[in-house]
């Protein structure tokens, strides 16, 4: 196998994987722009907040994936159900110690904000079923990066797909109801009553439940245990979750600064211009992870091929093929920077010509957003 064949097989259902919440997050917005405006710059909000506490978590677990590799290029694979058992420990101590006491301030923190009474609303909502049922992300991040580290990734990959299916069918029923899209001319769910930014929220929660269920149902099962001793390693271990705690947590740093530094930008600077202003700055942002995500999965990839390199002893392949995969990511962002300048009209319209806006609204989100898109791109 080929250097560049050899990364992409890895990398591209890492990449699927990686996509997969924010495939969630996009999907959740493109459906309440249909009931209005208010409502997209709410979800931003929200979701923003409510990812700015987790990926501190992420970050932690994503270095399961290089104890785990290590342990698999060293020959050591009695190590790799210890690291998929500290992640697993880690995360969910992590979401009752940290996240749920964040997600019981939610209420004050927006209320601090600035925006109107409705935004205010709908956004605490959405970001507190998110942070209340994000368990299942951490539990999937850190299955997904066990598998990663062990260099099976499909199995991930088949479960970011099965999720995001029940996110999007989910999506529909919870968010419109019974009363559906009749401008379009589609019918309602029966028995459902519409619960619009606050459904969306919910389908994203247990679309992640299922995307964590599958693989961690593969980690317990009989296959693993002989190949690895996955149920002979449940006790906690102090010393595995040390070694994540050390090594996880600069990366923990870098990418939760990251998120609450937009988090502020977006819900409080640019909130404080308005509805129109939040709604278009949010469209514009869900472009942009789309546009970046891809390469945090190469980066997870090729961590993984890294650590196995490094661990059987031959750094040089390492950097070869890290050389690779960054190549790869600048060739994928140059190409989304193009697309975003060249369609950021018709790009920044898909969230803002729902049924319940008027026309001079919609104008004005994409007369905004697509400024926006410039600079973004």
């Amino acid at each position: 196998m080929g250097p560049v064949r050899e990364v992409w097989s890895l990398a591209w259902p890492t990449v699927v994987t990686m996509l997969s919440y924010t495939v969630m997050q996009f999907v959740d917005a493109v459906m309440v722009s249909q009931v209005g405006p208010i409502e997209v710059g709410a979800q931003g909000n929200g979701s923003v907040w409510s990812w700015a506490a987790i990926i501190a978590v992420v970050g932690v677990l994503s270095v399961v994936n290089t104890f785990v590799s290590q342990s698999i290029g060293a020959g050591r694979p009695h190590e790799v159900a210890r690291y998929g058992w500290a992640g697993l420990w880690l995360g969910v101590l992590a979401w009752a110690v940290l996240l749920v006491p964040f997600g019981l301030c939610l209420p004050a923190l927006f209320s601090m904000m600035g925006h109107s009474a409705r935004t205010t609303e709908l956004e605490t909502a959405y970001a507190e079923i998110l942070i209340f049922g994000g368990v299942a992300v951490v539990v999937g991040k850190a299955m997904s990066n066990f598998f990663f580290g062990i260099q099976r990734p499909r199995v991930i990959t088949v479960a970011a797909i099965a999720g995001n299916i029940v996110n999007l069918l989910l999506n529909y029923a919870f968010v419109f109801g019974h009363v559906g899209l009749p401008s379009m001319g589609l019918p309602g769910v029966p028995g459902i009553a519409p619960m619009g930014v606050a459904g969306a929220a919910l389908a994203t929660v247990l679309g992640t439940a299922i995307e964590a269920g599958l693989p961690l149902a593969i980690f317990l099962g009989r296959r693993m245990d002989q190949e690895f001793g996955i149920r002979r390693s449940w006790r906690f271990d102090g010393a595995a979750v040390r070694d994540l705690l050390r090594l996880g947590i600069p990366s923990a740093v870098q990418q939760g600064s990251e998120i609450i530094t937009w988090a502020i930008f977006m819900s409080v600077l640019v909130g404080r211009f308005g509805d129109i202003a939040l709604s278009a700055g949010w469209a514009t942002l869900r472009y942009m992870h789309l546009s970046f995500m891809p390469a945090i999965g190469l980066g997870i990839a090729v961590t993984s091929i890294v650590g196995r390199y490094m661990g059987a002893g031959k750094p040089d392949i390492a950097a070869k093929r890290a050389r690779i995969a960054m190549i790869m990511t600048v060739i994928y962002m140059s190409a989304c920077g193009v697309l975003m300048l060249v369609f950021r009209g018709p790009m920044i319209a898909l969230f803002a010509e729902g049924a319940n806006t008027s026309p001079e609204t919609a104008a004005q989100v994409v007369a905004t957003g697509s400024t926006l898109m410039v600079a973004a791109a």
